[in-house]
């Protein structure tokens, strides 16, 4: 699908969402995650092309796929937490929504700490430590 039509979903489902508001609220808000649910999907249904160019990238670049794999997992929890956080925002949860971008951003530097180590090591033998 093309990003107009994707715009057009949104689009239509933010009208939606806006006239259901003023009646029942709580509906409103089902409505507005299954959309974002709805084009997570499409979306994700197409990256499958973009990750196997990055893989081609980093075994070309002589790295180990354990780079590839955690930039993966980082890209994830990235894009869930930010799901998550906006739909808690929709729902009125600003404090909710905040305490799942902290504990993202957490996640991410735990699962970074092997990429630095790296870099420590590159830094240290050009340094000649």
């Amino acid at each position: 699908m093309n990003i107009i039509g994707l715009i057009g979903i949104a689009l239509v489902a933010a009208i939606l969402s806006v006239m259901l508001k003023k009646y029942t609220p709580e509906y409103a808000i089902v409505l507005s995650i299954l959309t974002s649910i709805f084009l997570f999907g499409i979306i994700l249904s197409n990256v499958t092309l973009a990750i196997d160019k990055v893989k081609n990238l980093i075994t070309l670049a002589g790295m180990p796929m354990e780079y590839a794999m955690i930039l993966f997992k980082a890209l994830g929890i990235c894009f869930l937490a930010q799901f998550s956080a906006d739909s808690c925002n929709d729902a009125g949860e600003t404090a909710l929504a905040s305490k799942i971008e902290f504990v993202a951003k957490i996640i991410i530097i735990i699962l970074s700490l092997p990429l630095f180590e790296e870099v420590i090591k590159m830094v240290t033998k050009l340094f000649g430590g």
